[in-house]
């Protein structure tokens, strides 16, 4: 970490020298290389793919100090997660939007609530934000479906675990989908349109992992045509879409796919992680730098280089 004053990279290099510690979501990889005695990179939030390249570059120069990624923020996306699910599933921002304008008790006329009880809940991914969601979720009465990179064959409270090979059963056995996988180049696109036409007409989906997991035209699609019945969506596509006419700015292509038109999404502006003032978060980041103050390894949540996560 530098002061918010120092820009200039031939001053971060006179910082850098000595430094066994880079915190922090980007570093120039000119930099990183500058540091000779540098030990570990903690990238205090869970996405790494930015940082991707430059370490597999640093790898093959044999200059790559370890990189880690924070789940500090797990416990925030999971209570993110069950909030925008119950979101949809209720359709609260409907009938909040419906009572300030003066509409009273329009009942299910404008958005009948799904009865959670007894659905089957598919977690796409198992790490640590999806553990947490399926323990927030364990008091509804549902059944739990897991899918991840590798089948496991007794998960606590999971009623049947899928690996990632048989991702095609599991969606058709899942009622609601909630996805928390990382941006890698196994899960870019994982999510088309046959897979969401298998999630069918009824299924719902929340998305907190990555945006490009799902295929944008193929989700647009799906709740445009009512292929799948809503989904609530925390991620997105395009973090750097520039202003409209009127000033408005979107994460998506929104001129060929608005989602902000549709009534079947609750749209969040990824910000499932708030609040950042929390100190509990930070226990995973101070933990890995006294464990390289005391030579203690290995770290928490080291990324392997070749999967990218």
């Amino acid at each position: 970490c530098v002061p918010e004053d120092v820009k200039d990279e031939e001053e971060l290099k006179r910082l850098a020298l000595d430094a066994e510690v880079f915190l922090g979501w980007k570093a120039s990889e000119d930099l990183i290389i500058h540091a000779e005695h540098l030990r570990v990179f903690i990238n205090p939030g869970a996405g790494v793919q930015h940082l991707m390249p430059m370490f597999r570059s640093l790898a093959e120069q044999d200059k790559q100090p370890i990189l880690c990624n924070g789940h500090g923020n797990a416990y925030f996306t999971a209570q993110h997660t069950v909030a925008i699910l119950l979101g949809i599933t209720n359709f609260v921002v409907r009938h909040h939007d419906l009572l300030r304008s003066g509409v009273w008790r329009t009942g299910d006329a404008e958005g009948a609530s799904i009865a959670l009880r007894k659905k089957r809940i598919g977690l796409l991914g198992y790490g640590a934000v999806n553990r947490r969601v399926h323990q927030f979720l364990s008091g509804f009465d549902l059944d739990f479906l897991v899918c991840k990179r590798t089948k496991s064959d007794h998960l606590e409270g999971v009623d049947r675990c899928y690996a990632i090979h048989e991702l095609h059963q599991f969606l058709k056995a899942t009622d609601i989908l909630i996805i928390a996988v990382p941006s890698t180049e196994a899960t870019k696109g994982l999510i088309d349109l046959e897979a969401l036409r298998l999630l069918g007409k009824e299924g719902v989906l929340v998305n907190v992992g990555r945006g490009d997991v799902i295929i944008q035209e193929d989700l647009y699609t799906a709740l445009k045509e009512e292929l799948i019945d809503r989904a609530a969506l925390d991620v997105w596509y395009d973090y750097k879409a520039p202003e409209d006419e009127e000033g408005k700015r979107y994460p998506y292509d929104a001129v060929h796919f608005p989602f902000h038109e549709l009534d079947n999404v609750v749209l969040s502006p990824h910000r499932a992680a708030s609040p950042f003032s929390d100190l509990e978060r930070w226990s995973e980041v101070v933990e890995n730098i006294a464990r390289c103050a005391l030579r203690e390894y290995p770290f928490l949540n080291e990324v392997d280089i070749e999967l990218g996560y």
